[in-house]
C-alpha cells in the first residue's frame, strides 16, 4: 500500500480551520477514547463540563433536572467534536446531534465509536462553515484557541445558533498560571501532547465575551474551570486556568 492510499482524504477547505492544528489533532485520533492515552486530560475535563452544560440546559429551557432526555426535539451542534467525547452524551440527552471536526481522522474515529455505541450522530469534516441550518444548542469546547480567525469563527457560531438558542464554550485563559500549568508542566511532562497549545492564541474572558457580543450574542455566564488536587477539575469562580461561557441568541 502506498503512502497516498494509507492517508485519509483532507477535510474540505474551510476558512476557520488552521491546517497545522487539524494535522496535530488528527494524529491523536486513535487514542481519543482511551482515558489513559494522549487525550486523558480531555477525559478529566469532560465530567465537569457536562455538569455545567446540563445545568445551563435546565436553566435555559426550564427542564426538570431529573429528565434524562431534556434535549428531545432539539438540534445540537458540537464544533471541534474530536472523536465524540461530548457529542455522544448530547445524543444520549435526546438531541439530534451534528459533530464537526477539522481532522478527517477524528471524524472517522467518531463515526466508528458512535456505531459501536448505537448512536446516530451526523459527523462531518470541516470547520464551522460545514454547519447547516440553525441549531438550538451549540457547544464548542477547547476550540477557539486553535482556529485561524477567532472573530470570524465567533460570528460563525452565532450564525449557526437558532433564535432563542444556547451557545456553550470553554477555552484556556491567557494568564501566567495557564502558561505554566498547560504548557511548561502539562506539555513538558507529557500530560498533554507537545505542541497542542499556543499560549499567545489563548483568549481572556473579556476578549471572548467581546467577540461573542460583537457577533450579536448576549453572554449570560462566565464560570471558571479550575483544578483542585483533592477534587480534580471543577466548576468554580476561578477563571485563571480555564473557563466556560454561556451565551444566547
Amino acid at each position: 500500500m502506498n503512502a497516498s492510499a494509507a492517508s485519509p482524504p483532507p477535510a474540505p477547505s474551510s476558512g476557520s480551520v488552521d491546517p497545522k492544528e487539524a494535522a496535530h489533532f488528527g494524529k491523536l485520533a486513535a487514542e481519543w477514547w482511551d482515558p489513559k492515552g494522549s487525550s486523558a486530560m480531555l477525559h478529566r475535563l469532560n465530567s465537569p463540563r457536562l455538569r455545567y452544560i446540563r445545568d445551563a440546559i435546565d436553566h435555559h429551557w426550564d427542564c426538570d433536572e431529573h429528565d434524562r432526555r431534556p434535549l428531545v426535539g432539539k438540534r445540537a451542534l458540537d464544533i471541534g467534536c474530536g472523536a465524540g467525547l461530548l457529542a455522544e452524551p448530547l445524543a444520549r440527552l435526546g438531541a439530534d446531534v451534528t459533530g464537526i471536526d477539522a481532522a478527517v481522522e477524528n471524524v472517522e474515529a467518531a463515526r466508528a465509536h458512535a456505531a459501536q455505541s448505537g448512536l446516530a450522530i451526523d459527523y462531518r469534516a470541516g470547520g464551522i462553515e460545514a454547519a447547516d441550518g440553525a441549531y438550538d444548542l451549540v457547544t464548542c469546547m477547547e476550540v477557539i484557541e486553535h482556529v485561524a480567525d477567532p472573530a470570524s469563527f465567533a460570528q460563525g457560531l452565532a450564525d449557526a445558533l437558532a433564535p432563542g438558542g444556547l451557545l456553550i464554550m470553554s477555552t484556556p485563559n491567557r494568564t501566567g498560571l495557564s502558561k505554566v500549568a498547560m504548557i511548561t508542566v502539562g506539555e513538558g511532562a507529557g500530560l498533554i501532547p507537545k505542541g497542542t497549545h499556543d499560549w499567545d492564541k489563548f483568549l481572556m474572558p473579556e476578549e471572548l465575551t467581546g467577540l461573542l457580543e460583537d457577533a450579536g450574542l448576549s453572554v449570560s455566564d462566565v464560570s471558571g474551570l479550575s483544578f483542585s488536587p483533592a477534587r480534580g477539575f471543577e466548576i468554580s469562580e476561578r477563571t485563571a486556568l480555564n473557563y466556560l461561557v454561556t451565551a444566547r441568541r
